[in-house]
This record gives structure tokens, sequence and C-alpha cells, in this order.
């Protein structure tokens, strides 16, 4: 997942805090600050870049893989533990006020301090990256939208407890309970036989929990979806075709279809005839509207070869 876990935690706090009568706008921003915190866990993606100094950069296939292979060296690991993000949830909120800010720097010491004993200095970097951006976010979100050390604390949590699990069906599985040598899961839980439709199941969650995300910003807030819903997004069925030239996608090559599929979302910017260009929240609508109908499109037509 890429978009999915910044939607998935907007939507389950907007929703809650919409439902048990908070104002709409603090809603939207509760949810805003638990999607940006969801993004945090995969700073340790920072590392992968180091995969393509010692790779052919004229071969796309082979730097794409040297730089998927050096991410596993520390993603979902350090930074997706169910065990340190209360810790981390806590520090992050505690830095946004000066009083506590001592804490936090506390908090930041010994997270590094237990990744460095643990996973040595790579892991150690990579905390303290990921308690660098957590920090931020939160110094962000008490300065522009007054969330206190309480509002930050549940969303930080909710942001980074769900994030691992949105990463269990696209690739190794998460370590779930680091720094303790168990694992929840040894392997990644297959949704079918079938390589591609596997990936396509995957692909239509990510979707789904983008879809979550839109339909909790335009529930909250109060507007009418339909406003910035084009019926030109019906075009993406034509992406069902790509089905009879493409190879097959599995996870371990998707590359292809993924950049291809995700192309038809410029839909959604298509300027009508004789009428004005499309505002940006009609284009990001209408686009992911075109991208679903030709991930379902593409979906029918591989079931039927």
């Amino acid at each position: 997942m890429f978009v999915g876990h910044e939607t998935f935690a907007f939507a389950l706090v907007a929703l809650l805090a919409y439902r048990y009568g908070v104002s709409r706008e603090r809603a939207l921003a509760l949810g805003v600050a638990a999607g940006a915190f969801a993004a945090v866990p995969d700073v340790d993606m920072a590392y992968a870049p180091l995969g393509l100094l010692a790779v052919d950069s004229t071969s796309a296939l082979a730097a794409a893989n040297a730089f998927w292979s050096a991410s596993t060296v520390v993603h979902r690991a350090v930074t997706h533990s169910l065990v340190l993000a209360p810790a981390a949830a806590v520090t992050f909120a505690l830095a946004a006020s000066r009083r506590y800010r001592m804490l936090a720097g506390v908090g930041t010491l010994s997270l590094v301090g237990v990744t460095a004993v643990v996973s040595g200095g790579i892991g150690a970097a990579v905390m303290a990256l990921y308690c660098a951006m957590g920090l931020a976010v939160a110094v962000v979100a008490r300065r522009y939208a007054g969330l206190g050390p309480r509002a930050l604390a549940g969303t930080a949590l909710v942001g980074l407890l769900t994030h691992p699990f949105g990463d269990l069906l696209t690739g190794e599985p998460p370590q779930f309970l680091y720094p303790l040598d168990q694992h929840l899961l040894a392997a990644r839980p297959a949704l079918s036989t079938d390589p591609t439709l596997d990936l396509l199941a995957a692909f239509a969650l990510e979707l789904a929990c983008i879809w979550a995300g839109v339909y909790a910003y335009y529930r909250v807030s109060g507007t009418p979806i339909r406003r910035h819903l084009h019926g030109r997004a019906a075009a993406g069925g034509a992406y069902a075709l790509a089905a009879l030239v493409i190879t097959p996608p599995t996870l371990q090559v998707s590359y292809h279809f993924v950049f291809s599929v995700v192309a038809i979302g410029v839909v959604g910017a298509v300027q009508p005839l004789q009428r004005r260009r499309p505002d940006a929240e009609t284009a990001l609508v209408t686009g992911l509207a075109a991208v679903t109908t030709a991930g379902v499109g593409y979906t029918l037509a591989y079931l039927l070869l």
C-alpha cells in the first residue's frame, strides 16, 4: 500500500470523531493528523536508494529490483512494531508541548537506544529518522490545527497501529512484535492461488482504503461527492483490453500493470470540450473512479480469458 495507509487512518478517525459529536472542522483536523502519522512508518524506505549504488543504471528492472531488495533490510521492522508504537505515539505527543519536550527527548533516546541494541547502527539511524518525522508531524499539528497532547497521542496511536496491517498483502509481513524475537505471521496470507488474482485483490484493497478516505472527507465536510464525480470516469473500462496485451502481473512483477492502470487517472484532469478545466477535487475523484473502473474491467477480462 502507498496511499491507503493514510486515507484509512484519516477515515477511521474523522468518521468516529464526527460520529461522537466533534465539529466538522476538528474531526477533519484529527483525521488529517492520523493520516500524517500513518505515513511516518514508511520513512524507513529512505534506506532503499542505497541499493541503486551498485546496480546497472541502464536496466530499469534491475534498478527496481535492487531498490526493493535494499528496502527489505530495514523496511517493515523497527518502524512497523506494534510493541513500540504506543511509546512512539506518546513521545510524539509530548513534543507538541514545551512543558513536556524534555520527556519527549527522553522517549526518543530510549527508542533509538533499544533499536541500536537490537538492530545495530542502521536500525538506530532509521529509528532516529522515524522519531524525527513523528515529532515534526506532532509539532505541525499542534501549531496549525491546535491539537493538544491527548489528541495527538490518540491520532498518532491510530496511525502507527493501523499502518502495519495495511502491509500484510503486499509483501513480507511486518515485524509486528519487534524488538521481541517472535512473529505473528511467518508469511504473507494469500487471497488466491492464482498469483494475478492475488495481486488484483491487494490492489482492490488499496483502492477501497482510498475510497474510504474520500467518503469520509465528503461525509464529514457535508459536501455531496457527486459534484466532483464526472461520467467520463467510465472511460477507464477500456483498460480491460490491456488483459489481451500485457503479461499478467504478479506481486513479483507488477510494475507494468500498476503504472499503466494508475495512469488512467489522467481522465479526471481531461478538459471537456467547451467547458472550463476541472477543479482539483473533480480531477482527483473522477480520476480515482476511472482507475477503479479500469481495475474492475481488467479483472473481469482476465477472468474471462
